[in-house]
């Protein structure tokens, strides 16, 4: 064996030697979770809501009220059940509230045959009175030739009713707040409530309202309740573009009527100014209510990125406990988008969530909560996703931005 040749070989065993250290330190536990840290994945891999099984985990249904779709659901937990009340659109194209309830928040073992509420052609009516549905009162028709149509009619193919409640309980009282739909000349922001032990009876002839919360002559849609008074009022969150913009109110009821409507932008998101190479370059407006948290208020948005146009995606914020007109902490990317098929079959590139509730978790020996945020996937069907919520929170607050960088139509003058 020559001198060379055996150079050659030691060196070949040096290299061996040297490429698998390299790789086991690579492969170490300790060495990868540095790494992961350092690209920031592990971060974005906890902000992100992991999409059930089990979606969609409501479909349209056989009676001709929920025959073309269920979506948008509002929910709350009460007595360990989640509670859902969802949009569902009906052969005649009238959007009405379902109700379905689940005990472990993922499969909807109860669901109500027959519609909760119904709010149809409200400006044809004269003040606040509108059309209620209850189970004793049976649906009467439109007496119009209208039907489901996405073509002719792009909200969800709903021509009117009452469209994406928002649910939360304050002070023993179930209020859900919801688009009044009667065409894209009229869409104002209604409210109605029940007392809990009425909502937990399934004696939905007992809402109270509706009660015009926006102004007439206006469009407005996506406005919230705060799960809570704050400073003894109720507080509305009404837009979060160009500001956020909180109204607090003694009485819901009275809007309207001894306190005043409430005032909020009207300008086109179109003419804001956009921010440039991020994701939520066009923000949509708010989703669930917040959710009160360690941190502050959690906030769910929908937003559209120019990059990507005609697809909605879902962001969240943090904002300030004592005043959630400051936000704290805003999401870097989309914590929901719309890339499974259940969320393209029907009106493409959607997700929309109105509901969001923490429960504990099912895991043993753990103390962790969970997230649940419902949304509907393709103006078509429920969802629903979930995260641990303490580590969802962490990775927002470690890998956010603060603020939104908009300014104001006087800013920008």
């Amino acid at each position: 064996m020559s001198f060379p040749f055996l150079v050659n070989i030691i060196a070949l065993l040096f290299s061996f030697f040297v490429v698998g250290a390299i790789l086991g330190a690579l492969f170490s536990k300790s060495v990868r979770e540095k790494l992961v840290k350092f690209l920031h994945l592990e971060r974005l891999e906890r902000l992100l809501l992991v999409k059930s099984i089990h979606n969609p985990i409501l479909k349209p249904g056989t009676t001709p009220w929920t025959a073309e779709a269920v979506l948008n659901p509002a929910a709350a937990v009460l007595g360990n059940r989640t509670h859902l009340i969802y949009r569902a659109i009906g052969m005649d194209g009238v959007s009405r509230l379902g109700y379905a309830s689940s005990g472990d928040g993922i499969v909807f073992d109860k669901r109500l045959p027959y519609p909760v509420y119904v709010a149809q052609k409200p400006r044809s009516l004269p003040g606040h009175a509108m059309h209620r549905l209850t189970p004793r009162h049976p649906v009467e028709g439109s007496g119009e030739d209208k039907r489901y149509s996405p073509i002719l009619y792009p909200s969800g193919g709903s021509w009117g009713g009452c469209e994406d409640p928002r649910m939360v309980v304050i002070e023993g009282r179930v209020y859900v707040t919801f688009n009044m739909f009667d065409g894209w000349d009229y869409i104002r922001v209604a409210a109605i409530s029940i007392a809990e032990e009425d909502f937990m009876a399934e004696q939905f002839w007992k809402w109270d309202g509706p009660h015009l919360l926006s102004r007439p002559g206006e469009l407005h849609k996506n406005w919230v309740l705060f799960p809570e008074k704050i400073n003894g009022k109720y507080a509305i969150l009404h837009s979060i573009v160009p500001e956020v913009e909180i109204a607090y109110r003694d009485s819901i009821e009275d809007i309207g009527l001894t306190e005043p409507f409430i005032k909020s932008w009207v300008g086109s998101r179109n003419d804001l100014p956009e921010r440039e190479n991020a994701w939520d370059s066009f923000v949509r407006g708010a989703g669930p209510p917040p959710v009160k948290t360690e941190h502050g208020w959690l906030l769910f948005y929908h937003a559209i990125d120019k990059r990507d146009p005609g697809r909605y995606k879902l962001g969240a914020m943090l904002l300030d406990i004592h005043d959630p007109t400051k936000i704290l902490n805003r999401s870097v990317a989309p914590v929901l988008s719309p890339d499974e098929h259940y969320e393209n079959h029907g009106k493409p590139g959607i997700v929309y969530a109105c509901g969001a509730v923490v429960r504990p978790s099912t895991a043993l020996g753990t103390s962790e909560e969970t997230l649940f945020i419902y949304y509907g996937g393709a103006d078509k069907v429920v969802c629903v996703a979930t995260a641990p919520l303490h580590a969802f929170l962490d990775a927002l607050v470690s890998g956010s931005q603060p603020t939104f960088t908009t300014m104001t139509p006087a800013q920008t003058a």
